[in-house]
């Protein structure tokens, strides 16, 4: 497991955002050299992990429970066939791409260790938007990367650490729950009677998964 490169974004001024100043950080590219990753602190305060990284609308973006987005090669790979054009590392808004591990596949609350120093801790699934959908310029793409459910990964950062292309990947902590990514996925997207398996998980889920199951159990199963 190694990651292939780690990306990074600048404010871009777009038509297809609706942040109030029309701006966007999704266009991330790779980077040379060493970049410091640390918690950003809570959502609407906190942006992106990553010195150097840009999000421009932290009413939906960045925060400690988002400070990272992880996506697999793999996963992108398959969409350039699907899609039959190129997708280079950082084209689905992501800081880390990563090969030989299955992102999507991952538990919540599965901790991994980037390089020496770092280390992170999954906490949902990315859900599609507008941006996304304006960024690639594929007609129906929110509902096309709905349906695939393969997300990648958001992350929390547990210990603050430097990371580079070519550094290890190591799984260093899974829990013993079922909650994958996939599965939250598809419980806050498309299947929302999964909704009470996220409880699995406790509070390794991101808070807003967590509220939208407990209050599928009171409304529907008390």
């Amino acid at each position: 497991m190694e990651l292939l490169s780690v990306n990074v974004g600048r404010a871009k001024t777009v038509p297809y955002t609706d942040h109030p100043e029309g701006v966007t950080g999704i266009d991330k590219r790779p980077v040379d050299g060493a970049v410091r990753v640390t918690a950003p602190g809570p959502k609407g305060v906190g942006a992106s992990g990553l010195a150097g990284d840009t999000v421009c609308d932290t009413r939906h973006h960045g925060g400690d429970d988002q400070a990272v987005y992880a996506v697999a090669r793999e996963d992108m790979d398959d969409w350039e066939r699907e899609l039959g054009r190129p997708l280079p590392n950082g084209a689905f808004g992501e800081n880390l791409t990563i090969t030989g591990l299955d992102v999507s596949g991952a538990l919540i609350g599965e901790r991994w260790r980037v390089g020496p120093d770092l280390v992170l801790e999954v906490s949902c699934g990315r859900i599609p938007c507008r941006t996304f959908q304006g960024h690639l310029g594929e007609k129906r793409w929110v509902r096309r990367f709905t349906e695939k459910g393969a997300p990648g990964a958001y992350l929390r950062v547990i210990e603050p650490g430097e990371i580079r292309a070519g550094d290890p990947v190591e799984i260093v902590h899974r829990p013993g729950h079922e909650v994958t990514v996939a599965l939250q996925f598809r419980a806050v997207t498309t299947e929302r009677e999964l909704l009470p398996r996220l409880l699995d998980a406790g509070q390794a889920n991101h808070p807003e998964s967590l509220a939208a199951a407990r209050k599928y159990v009171e409304t529907y199963e008390a």
